[in-house]
């Protein structure tokens, strides 16, 4: 049962005074930026899987796959139009069993369990019918659209490598998709060529070479179809656990220009049934680790310089539909917040969340629609961090994350800070560094503005709780299902900003001089 709260309770604010405080300096290096993201970074994926889709002894997805999500909701709409955009992208493991009934596909087919299917399943299908209902929904709720196309059709699986699938990408199939779509003047912003076939891929594999070859024939099919260059879908691929070897040769096969965005998948906290789940979240320590595969990630892109850049198309913390016990909790903000936050310094053009709804690690209640505490930072992400990415040194004390921004609407900057440490709060004044010399002390930053503060913190002061508060206001949905307010708390700038243990916050800082951000 879902309860309603004007206020969090007052033991939460007496929990937070107890906590040790420590003082804290941190400098934003304002004088230039380090990284760029994409104006829409945040983003969430709908799923293929059925009601029949279960680990760990559990079947979490019920009807919020994309062919039986109800799109009436007044809730899942007005989730999605607060972000006004929200960058979806339609996708999954699924996505390379799905046949778009148009064209020669007469048949359309519902998955089904089946052993030696992909992924446990029965080819599926996406009817027309289906499609102009999604649509209508997507233009209604002015998402900005990706979609998955399917990467095995026409190919084969031999016996000789389990999991290889060769031959020929066959694209009738996908043309059709496409005639249909644009006669239709459905708005598709890209396409994404396959899901986790890359590298040992998951369930099923396409070798480098092939994949390239087969990248090419997609990109030639999108400029034949699309004929104006503003409307055209930009390509993306390969969509799966980055393998330095395997990205590389797909690259070098595809050539310059083929490929406008690279996309790979990050799940850098396992299984979902693993029973130290909490503990990796709050180690950081174990959180750095991912920093790897970002910088490997950003080095490919360096080298073949795709114009899109990197994406994260598919991140949801735990694999397997996430962890019951965890991803629909506080505690996962940890993990989510600080992910986003370290991928846009490793110039990731966009992060998309696995999922809107569906699995455990959905932004929404996979019956109820109602937000879990992930939404509000997402949607907090997305109002308030602008595209330029500013460097951040801070006194060495890993429990305290800090990510800085230019602020989305200016002037200003805008930063997040997640506090890891279950016992200490932060007290923390900033610094301008002083640009160009590296020897002299920087400015300590005195504003004269009040900062406008986001302090996100469980409802009971448990991290475990699903109910999170913003400023002390829990954050559940109005009778009419809207979004409740979220607004900043105005603080005196001569104060420090305080980061209570086990707590995130946002903030915005109007007249702090960074001419990255002019």
């Amino acid at each position: 049962m879902y309860f309603k709260f004007t206020f969090c309770p007052i033991i939460l604010l007496l929990w937070a005074s107890l906590s040790f405080a420590q003082n804290v300096n941190v400098v934003i290096h304002g004088a230039a930026s380090i990284a760029k993201t994409d104006d829409n970074f945040v983003c969430v994926t709908l799923d293929w899987w059925p009601a029949e889709k279960c680990d760990y002894n559990q079947c979490p997805w019920g009807k919020a796959g994309i062919l039986n999500l109800d799109l009436r909701y007044g809730a899942l709409i007005n989730a999605i139009k607060a972000f006004n955009p929200l960058r979806i992208k339609v996708g999954g493991s699924l996505q390379d069993n799905v046949v778009y009934k148009v064209g020669e596909v007469s048949s359309c087919p519902n998955f089904m369990k089946r052993e030696d299917g992909l992924f446990g399943f029965s080819q599926g299908c996406l009817s027309m019918e289906r499609w102009d209902q999604l649509n209508r929904f997507f233009n209604h709720t002015g998402v900005k659209l990706t979609f998955g196309l399917n990467a095995l059709f026409g190919r084969n699986e031999p016996q000789t490598e389990k999991g290889l699938w060769i031959g020929d990408w066959q694209p009738q199939n996908t043309r059709d998709f496409m005639q249909y779509t644009i006669s239709k003047g459905y708005k598709v912003d890209s396409y994404k060529f396959g899901n986790q076939l890359s590298g040992s891929g998951m369930g099923a594999k396409v070798d480098a070479k092939q994949y390239g070859k087969d990248v090419i024939v997609l990109k030639n099919l999108v400029k034949e179809l699309y004929a104006h260059p503003e409307t055209q879908p930009k390509v993306l691929g390969p969509g799966g656990f980055y393998e330095e070897k395997w990205f590389n040769t797909f690259l070098e096969v595809s050539g310059q220009g083929i490929v406008d965005g690279l996309t790979h998948h990050i799940y850098n906290l396992g299984p979902g049934d693993d029973p130290n789940m909490m503990n990796k979240i709050l180690d950081p320590s174990y959180l750095n680790q991912v920093s790897q595969t970002y910088k490997g990630v950003s080095d490919v892109v360096n080298k073949f310089r795709p114009q899109l850049g990197a994406w994260v198309s598919e991140s949801g913390g735990a694999l397997n539909g996430g962890s019951k016990d965890v991803s629909r909790t506080f505690a996962d903000g940890f993990w989510y917040l600080d992910q986003m936050g370290m991928a846009s310094t490793y110039d990731q053009k966009v992060f998309c969340r696995q999922a809107l709804i569906g699995g455990n690690y959905g932004l929404l209640n996979a019956t109820t629609f109602v937000p879990n505490p992930d939404y509000y930072g997402a949607l907090l992400w997305h109002r308030l961090m602008g595209s330029t990415v500013l460097a951040v040194t801070k006194e060495s004390d890993p429990d305290l994350r800090v990510y800085a921004h230019c602020a989305k609407k200016k002037p200003g900057v805008s930063l997040i800070f997640i506090n890891l440490s279950k016992d200490r709060s932060f007290n923390i004044t900033l610094s301008n560094a002083k640009p160009g010399d590296a020897g002299k002390p920087n400015y300590e930053f005195v504003g004269k503005q009040n900062r406008e503060e986001y302090h996100l913190r469980a409802l009971t002061g448990d991290i475990k709780d699903d109910i999170v508060c913003l400023n002390d206001v829990p954050m559940v949905q109005t009778d009419s299902e809207d979004i409740p307010a979220m607004d900043p708390k105005l603080v005196d700038a001569s104060t420090p900003i305080s980061i209570a243990a086990q707590s995130i916050a946002y903030v915005t800082i109007r007249d702090f001089e960074a001419p990255a951000c002019v």
